[in-house]
């Protein structure tokens, strides 16, 4: 199995960079979605003004600190792995909760705040999780604080002290943090470490196909994606074909399918995981805890079918309640 191999020189397993959001977890009945014109399943970008009417019509469950690799990072360290997290918040009560939360479980965030009259302007970014009966989750995302996320934010000795740089797909709506996904792999590459991207949503592929599949043929070491995003990206209904492009773009691709367990594809050999069975929910963060466990293994030169296994166990703990974050300490989960 393949690894960075430099180990004593890192003083982190793992960072991710991504939109740093306060999530906002609401159970609702099953037309609400469509009836407000959500497609189900999905991420849409929204502004203050539907962020805040939104807002006035769900009755909130839980709000918490939230972000795709925001997430990865919180049940990566509560497995045990040495974390660091970069995103952007304003300097207001949410971007301050924010970053309480991330240190109290154990992530070292030392990105700096919107300040002033930018903060003002761009205040921490929320996203709006309608749950319907099913356990399926609708995204409603008010990007805020996270458009000023730029290369100036890409902390060089944070990157090239990381085993692996994990970065989340939502990154390319903002524009300047496309700019800063890239600053951050070549600042990682040459350090000589490696850098993973999740797909994080259908919709997200739809509106950057062309930047995904360049990143894939040849900027990254590691590819998250879910059967929808894959499929996606590749423009086909059909998963099995869908991998065989996959493995001809990249040589280490890991592809989650919720119930039938997940595919691991590198180099010539594909791996089979079965899903955990589990009392379903609410699938906020499934993909996020899969990427989370798997990356805890990885790192700590597991086989990689303990590594889907770990990914597994994961995403299991984290759709078997409302929320993104681990809500039992899985540190036992890494013993041999």
């Amino acid at each position: 199995m393949e690894n960075s191999g430099q180990a004593a020189e890192c003083r982190f397993d793992l960072l991710g960079i991504g939109n740093a959001i306060v999530d906002v977890l609401a159970p609702v009945e099953a037309a609400f979605p469509e009836r407000n014109g959500m497609t189900p399943g999905g991420m849409m970008l929204i502004d203050a003004a539907r962020a805040e009417a939104l807002y006035g019509q769900i009755r909130r469950e839980k709000e918490m600190g939230g972000g795709s690799a925001a997430n990865t990072c919180v049940v990566a360290s509560n497995m045990g792995a040495r974390v660091a997290y970069l995103g952007k918040v304003a300097d207001d009560a949410p971007g301050k909760a924010f970053a309480t939360d991330m240190q109290g479980a154990g992530v070292y965030f030392p990105s700096s705040p919107l300040q002033g009259d930018a903060g003002t302007a761009h205040p921490t970014a929320r996203c709006i999780i309608v749950v319907t009966p099913d356990g399926q989750r609708t995204m409603n995302t008010y990007l805020g604080a996270c458009v000023n996320f730029c290369p100036e934010d890409v902390l060089a000795d944070v990157v090239q002290s990381a085993k692996v740089t994990y970065m989340e797909g939502y990154l390319f709506d903002p524009p300047a943090a496309q700019e800063a996904f890239r600053t951050a792999a070549r600042i990682a590459h040459e350090a000589g470490r490696k850098v993973a991207l999740s797909l994080s949503d259908k919709f997200c592929v739809d509106r950057h196909r062309a930047a995904f599949l360049d990143l894939v043929r040849g900027h990254i070491d590691i590819l998250f994606a879910n059967e929808d995003e894959i499929c996606a990206l590749y423009q086909t209904a059909d998963f099995d074909h869908a991998a065989r492009l996959v493995a001809a773009d990249t040589h280490f691709a890991v592809l989650t399918r919720s119930e039938k367990g997940s595919v691991i594809i590198q180099d010539q050999q594909r791996i089979v995981i079965d899903s955990v069975r589990t009392q379903v929910i609410d699938t906020t963060g499934a993909g996020d805890a899969y990427a989370a466990g798997f990356l805890a293994g990885w790192t700590s030169d597991r086989t990689l079918a303990e590594c889907g296994r770990l990914g597994s166990v994961a995403a299991s703990e984290v759709i078997s309640h409302y929320g993104a974050r681990p809500l039992m300490n899985m540190r036992q989960d890494m013993d041999f």
